[in-house]
């Protein structure tokens, strides 16, 4: 990778215990936040899902459904705010490193939809770019032109901005090594795709597994089918496994890394 602009997206399934409530990761974040330290990114945007501070609380108030009562306006308050800790928490573990970063709330600069993104103010994040700062920006809930609200998914924010920032790379940071033939959790005998073009990924699509944990973004399916725009506007896309050491720092120092690369052709 060259030096320029790269999204990092770490899942929450590596930033928190996804079983748990509300519970981060510390020992898996301070190695992360290490391995960024170390890789010495001049331009990245960091972005993380929700994991066990959102899903849960995002499904009991159906907040997926969009506005359809009044009760689920305490909903959008707890998920936000969850959100916003689990935030704090992960842009203090960047800082603890020495890093410059900076929490950015999507709710605040981002309207959607029916769910998808209709306006999303970036300039405060190109000048944090430009001064050397990292943005952390989250999956959240939205603002929604036609629901009232909507779930905005860590996803859609990568490729989004990927596209917007004229990215270079968007790396995924996930729980498994990248795309396989088939369920790895599932299935002993699924191969690892470590190569895929955009019509490769297209016919394999609907083999690629869902999520058996409780979440409100569709798993790995969810994950590819947010990341083709920016696939088919050029940026390279590439799935590492974020629960192993060094797998992060190699992708950022564009060396070789267990994983699936994706491009466009």
């Amino acid at each position: 990778m060259s030096e320029g602009t790269v999204i990092l997206k770490l899942g929450g399934s590596v930033i928190t215990f996804k079983d748990g409530f509300m519970e981060a990761n510390p020992a898996s974040l301070s190695r992360l936040a290490s391995e960024i330290h170390e890789a010495g990114r001049e331009k990245l945007v960091l972005v993380h899902g929700g994991g066990s501070f959102g899903h849960p609380l995002a499904f009991k108030y159906k907040l997926h459904e969009g506005f359809r009562d009044y009760g689920q306006l305490e909903g959008f308050s707890r998920v936000h705010l969850a959100m916003r800790k689990l935030n704090r928490i992960v842009v203090e573990s960047i800082l603890a490193q020495g890093l410059k970063a900076v929490g950015v709330q999507p709710s605040s600069c981002v309207i959607t939809r029916s769910g998808r993104i209709e306006r999303f103010e970036t300039t405060p994040l190109e000048k944090m770019l430009e001064l050397g700062i990292t943005p952390v920006l989250y999956g959240d809930v939205v603002p929604d032109l036609e629901r009232g609200f909507s779930i905005l998914s860590g996803d859609q924010i990568a490729s989004y901005l990927g596209i917007r920032l004229n990215a270079e790379w968007i790396i995924l940071g996930t729980d498994v090594d990248g795309l396989y033939t088939g369920d790895p959790k599932r299935d002993p005998e699924a191969k690892l795709l470590e190569k895929v073009t955009l019509d490769g990924l297209k016919r394999i699509i609907d083999e690629i597994g869902e999520s058996s944990t409780l979440d409100v973004t569709k798993g790995m399916y969810g994950k590819i089918m947010e990341l083709i725009p920016a696939i088919e506007k050029g940026v390279k896309v590439l799935i590492v496994n974020a629960k192993e050491r060094d797998r992060v720092l190699k992708a950022l120092r564009s060396e070789k890394v267990r994983g699936t690369l994706i491009l466009r052709s």
